[in-house]
């Protein structure tokens, strides 16, 4: 599939091989293991079990906690090595790095941290569409070391693809959010003893991963259970997210190939609970056109969460709209150009239309006309940056429209409702990276998808190719201009608490909710612009504000992005 075949290749990550110095230890509710202290005065836990594993009976249910270890705290447990991320589609079983057993977290935190140190903390949601894990194992010491040694950083694996959205009667729904909310459980239970404060966490996700975090701005009809105190969205994503009873299809095709189909619902679970890892790898590899649906070409992301009607009460613009949000500090940005490395290159209408259909499919026919004539006028198919060489004639605009429908006017229509139904204690900032790069320019990306996250955690911490050269060069000092702005929000909730004295302050957005209309009002839909020159606030325009009304029309309907 194109996700797997670009999104991959362009962020997949690895640790950076590092010299440790001591053996710090944690003793925690169950268990005590031993870390390493990193040259550059920072902890480094590694592997450290959350739950237990979703093996067995467990498949496709709640993450439980931890069970105590047999091992007297006198013998520590090493955590000195990345375990292995959770199964995800596109891999064959097995495949090194990957199994089923999955929950596991990694800390980064001072080395001078104590368990009265009460540092705010980092939660990082890695992203991957919900199909796979592509953010995994980014490297936290760095960011520790650059925060001035005033944060605690944890990132952690998932349960994705079948193994994490399989959705049908008698299975326990959306289990990948629930691993999500597992750890952040975890983290307010034990992260005082890596130095971190469990009354200031701050969770921050990156495409799939800032989609989930804004499930958890909206989870059990926006019910606060104290599990963070802030929230990082970069790159929303928001995918076709159905009502379960709309998935029956596709529970169907899982148990027909696996040969569970007979039985009541507790026999065919029962059945698939003891199925063969490497069968049910196979059936998640194989995505299917949705019903009605012309192949190719294949949805992008086949397996995603649903509407359940008890995590996730409902639909999530609906949610929002009604103010059923937990009230926190929130942070929001997405790239000028979200949708390149999702489109393939097309030539022709039909093809332009299709890849809409094919991805949200309730789309009807008129529907999608209306986005092919509102993206093909001649200025979409060339932005700053993006004048993309071997592209067909339709690339530029299928993604552009791709982009904005699925991450940035999420973003923007999410800001209005948010600010709707501000308080003073739940402030909103949302910002716009449009940094160039020649290698980008040079393959048609534009500023693409998360071209952001190499600056917020440092130039080779999460790419083994290294294709963040501009940020050791030209583009070098927007590493410390982004960085200042995140430290200032996971410190003290507030971007401008961390800012460059250069920089300019942060204007909160300010919204409504007649999104399909361009304000004049001062200060109304700010947002921060960085560019490699500077950075600036900016409008948002009237052109692109009239889009994203078009596409909430879309996203609350037939889109079902939920």
């Amino acid at each position: 599939m194109l996700f797997f075949t670009v999104v991959l290749i362009f962020y997949l990550s690895l640790s950076q091989p590092v010299s440790a110095t001591t053996s710090p230890l944690a003793t925690l509710s169950y268990a005590t293991y031993s870390g390493l202290t990193l040259p550059n005065n920072v902890n480094q836990f590694l592997g450290l079990p959350y739950a237990q594993p979703p093996l067995g009976p467990l498949r496709w249910r709640s993450p439980s906690p931890p069970l105590p270890s047999p091992s007297p705290s006198s013998q520590p447990i090493p955590a000195t090595e990345f375990k292995p991320i959770c199964l995800g589609a596109g891999v064959s079983y097995p495949t090194q790095g990957q199994s089923e057993d999955c929950l596991y977290a990694n800390v980064w935190a001072p080395a001078n941290a104590t368990t009265k140190s009460k540092l705010p903390v980092w939660v990082f949601i890695q992203g991957g569409g919900y199909n796979a894990l592509t953010n995994y194992n980014w490297n936290g010491s760095e960011v520790v070391e650059a925060s001035g040694y005033g944060v605690v950083v944890v990132n952690f694996n998932y349960r994705v693809g079948i193994w994490g959205f399989l959705a049908g009667e008698g299975v326990e729904l959306n289990v990948g959010l629930r691993d999500q909310r597992g750890l952040l459980g975890w983290v307010k239970r034990e992260i005082v003893q890596f130095g971190g404060d469990p009354g200031q966490v701050v969770i921050h996700g990156a495409s799939a991963g800032a989609g989930s975090v804004a499930m958890h701005l909206v989870a059990h009809g926006g019910r606060d259970d104290g599990l963070f105190h802030g929230a990082i969205l970069e790159s929303i994503f928001f995918p076709a997210q159905p009502f379960v009873g709309e998935l029956g299809w596709q529970f169907d095709r899982v148990l027909n190939q696996t040969g569970c189909q007979g039985g009541n619902s507790t026999e065919r679970m029962e059945c698939l609970r003891g199925a063969d890892v490497k069968v049910l790898q196979e059936v998640a590899n194989h995505a299917q056109p949705f019903p009605g649906r012309p192949d190719p070409p294949l949805p992008i992301f086949y397996w995603t969460p649903c509407i359940d009607g008890e995590l996730i009460e409902d639909l999530p613009y609906k949610l929002f709209k009604e103010g059923k949000n937990i009230k926190v500090p929130v942070m929001m940005g997405t790239a000028s150009n979200e949708g390149t490395v999702f489109t393939p290159n097309i030539t022709t209408s039909l093809e332009f239309t299709t890849h809409f259909s094919n991805n949200y499919p309730l789309l009807t026919d008129s529907d999608t006309t209306a986005i092919l004539s509102l993206y093909t006028p001649p200025q979409f198919n060339t932005t700053p940056y993006f004048d993309p060489p071997n592209r067909a004639p339709l690339y530029s605009a299928l993604a552009t429209a791709y982009g904005e429908s699925t991450f940035i006017c999420p973003q923007t229509n999410v800001l209005n409702y948010l600010s709707t139904n501000t308080t003073d204690t739940s402030p909103t900032w949302a910002y716009r990276y449009n940094v160039h790069d020649d290698e980008n320019t040079r393959d048609g990306l534009g500023v693409p998808h998360l071209w952001d996250a190499a600056a917020v955690w440092g130039p080779g911490n999460i790419n083994p190719w290294d294709r963040t050269g501009s940020y050791r060069t030209y583009n070098k000092g927007l590493v410390g201009r982004v960085r200042g702005y995140y430290f200032g929000f996971v410190k003290y909730l507030d971007p401008n608490g961390g800012k460059l004295g250069t920089e300019p302050e942060w204007e909160g957005w300010v919204g409504g909710n007649e999104t399909a209309t361009m304000t004049t009002t001062r200060r109304r839909r700010r947002r921060l612009l960085f560019e490699t020159g500077g950075t600036r606030m900016e409008v948002l325009g009237g052109e692109e504000t009239q889009r994203c009304g078009f596409w909430l029309g879309l996203g609350e309907g037939r889109m079902e992005q939920r």
